[in-house]
């Protein structure tokens, strides 16, 4: 299966070279992005798609699909096009720095939003919950 990965020779208007269209990105902070991806995968029907770990900034990004970010508006996260600015699929080593969490072959095609909404939303109020606790 193929993978994401950075690059500058993007192809324009968010399609990919093969005509396939490229996913958005929701970033968000690993310590909320893994306990989403718990909830997600805990659910009867699990429904999470690929996931990237950024080790330098500390983030998870999860690929959904593409025009989510036209309308994305959740506090502590950001939603990007990609829109062949720098996110293509290939079959090539990953970017330095960044490892797929959940590769796509391993996941679905890409997180529905909804459910990524109500599952980060989910996250933080277990986190804050744990983080009064101490």
């Amino acid at each position: 299966m193929e993978s994401l990965q950075s690059t500058q020779t993007g192809a324009r208007h968010g399609t990919h070279p093969d005509g396939g269209v490229l996913p958005d990105l929701v970033t968000v902070p690993a310590r909320q992005g893994l306990e989403a991806v718990d909830i997600l995968r805990r659910g009867a029907a699990p429904s999470v798609g690929p996931v990237l770990h950024d080790d330098a900034s500390d983030t998870l990004g999860f690929l959904v699909p593409p025009g989510t970010a036209d309308g994305w508006d959740m506090p502590g996260s950001a939603c990007t096009q990609t829109s062949g600015r720098g996110l293509r699929l290939v079959a090539s080593p990953r970017a330095e720095g960044a490892d797929w969490l959940l590769p796509p072959d391993d996941a679905g095609p890409v997180t529905d939003p909804a459910v990524l909404r109500e599952a980060l939303g989910e996250a933080a109020r277990l986190i804050e919950a744990a983080d009064n606790c101490r």
